[in-house]
């Protein structure tokens, strides 16, 4: 759970920060949190972003539009509600 909630406060924080008119990638996080084996972590990130967006603390977002969470593919950005 610990990992969980590291990357539940990064992801709502960067979102934060970036405002509503900017968004970040998933990569982005992992590559915070996990600098050296980034890519191993994205499916935990991507599992915590769309818990937020389920909740309504983030949208996630391709091509600007937000997405269906349960049919994700291709590259997705992460924005502050």
């Amino acid at each position: 759970m610990e990992l969980y909630e590291k990357i539940e406060a990064t992801v709502l924080s960067t979102a934060i920060h970036r405002g509503a008119e900017k968004s970040t990638c998933p990569s982005e996080i992992a590559r915070m949190l996990f600098p050296d084996d980034w890519r191993k972590h994205m499916k935990d990130v991507l599992k915590v972003a769309i818990d937020l967006h389920n909740k309504g603390s983030i949208v996630i977002t391709q091509k600007g539009m937000p997405v269906d969470v349960k049919n994700i593919k291709g590259p997705v950005r992460i924005k502050i509600t």
